[in-house]
Formats: structure tokens, C-alpha cells, sequence
């Protein structure tokens, strides 16, 4: 392969995800600059990325700050090079989870924001009120999803992907969970707490 040229394969690559991209949120360049990077065996700097690319260096400069705003590039330096290079998060899960927060930042907390203000003020009729209770489930609803995004900012790739595998083996064990939630229901049984505290209630007390 010549300097600064891309195999069918990778041209294949950078522009489905320069496709891809604009429905992530982010413009065609953009998304072309980030796979061309992404693919890369070695940082690149401007001029070669306009080069690859056949963008002009202004495009790639701002594309590589919109980059760098949704930390999927870092800068770098080499020695005895006074220019910067550029390159992607190595670990494919940290790119995912940069990916979720800038995605949460630009479009779920507008809306949280906005469903707060709904939130807050005085119905003035029976139909607002009905509104008010259907923007407090998807509020409700909204807010869960953040919580459990939290939770999954703070797992280690590790245990991330090894709990993303085990996603069959937890919906089989909901199924049961609801199997016997629904059969103990119907026998009028008791579970779970409020089974342990009738027991707890029932035994005797001692001297």
C-alpha cells in the first residue's frame, strides 16, 4: 500500500461510519476522521489525516476539536516533532462509555431538565394534570435509565463485558424470579419480606 493511502477495506469502514455517524449525532467528517484514527495502526496528525481523506485541513481541524470534546481522541506528542498527533481510546469499552455520556449530555438531561420545570408547575386543568402524571412516568422512567448509566460508568471494562456476556443468564433468572412471584400470588403464600417478618412476628418472645 502507498503513503497515506487506504485499502478497500478501510475506505469501507470510514465511510459506512462517517453514514453511521450522523445518526449518532455526529456530522459525516466527524465521523470519518474518528474511524480513520480508529483503524489506524499509529497516531496521526492533521496533515495526514487530511491527506487520507482528502478533507481540508480547516474540516479536520475542527473535527478533531469536536473529537476531543467527546474524549474519543487524544493528543500527543512526539520527540523532536512539533506537531500534534492524534489517536483514539485503546480500550473499545471506554470509547462506549464516551460515547453514552456525550450522547446523555446533548440529549437526556435537555430533557430532564425540561420535564423538571413541567414538573413544578400548578396544573390549571384537569387535562394539564393528566399531562403532569404521564411526564412524571417518562421522568421516572428517564431517571432510572441515569442511574443505572452511573453505575455503569464506574465498572472496570472487565466487569463490564463479563456483565454484558452474562445478559441471557439474567433474563432467565427474572423469568423464574416472575414464575414464582406469580405462583405464590396465586396459593396466597407469602414471600420474600413480608414472609420473614410474619415469621418473625409469629415465633415466641423470649424471657
Amino acid at each position: 500500500m502507498e503513503p497515506n493511502t487506504l485499502s478497500p477495506l478501510m475506505q469501507r469502514f470510514i465511510l459506512h461510519f462517517g453514514e453511521m455517524g450522523s445518526r449518532w449525532g455526529i456530522n459525516r467528517t466527524v465521523g470519518q476522521i474518528y474511524a480513520l484514527l480508529y483503524v489506524q495502526a499509529k497516531p496521526l496528525n492533521a496533515d495526514e489525516i487530511a491527506e487520507y481523506l482528502s478533507f481540508s485541513r480547516s474540516n479536520v481541524s475542527m473535527g478533531l476539536k469536536e473529537l476531543q470534546s467527546w474524549r474519543l481522541v487524544k493528543l500527543l506528542h512526539q520527540p523532536g516533532d512539533r506537531r500534534e498527533y492524534f489517536e483514539p481510546p485503546k480500550d473499545i469499552w471506554d470509547i462506549f462509555k464516551a460515547l453514552l455520556e456525550e450522547r446523555r449530555r446533548r440529549e437526556i438531561e435537555p430533557t430532564l431538565s425540561m420535564l423538571r420545570d413541567a414538573l413544578l408547575e400548578t396544573p390549571a386543568n384537569p387535562d394539564d394534570k393528566h399531562a403532569q402524571k404521564r411526564m412524571r412516568e417518562m421522568y421516572d422512567l428517564i431517571e432510572l435509565s441515569s442511574s443505572w448509566f452511573d453505575d455503569v460508568q464506574r465498572l472496570s471494562p472487565e466487569t463490564l463485558s463479563s456483565l454484558m456476556k452474562m445478559g441471557s443468564k439474567i433474563k432467565k433468572l427474572l423469568d423464574v424470579k416472575d414464575k414464582f412471584r406469580f405462583s405464590s400470588d396465586k396459593t396466597g403464600s407469602k414471600t420474600g419480606k413480608d414472609a420473614t417478618e410474619e415469621e418473625f412476628s409469629e415465633s415466641p418472645k423470649k424471657e
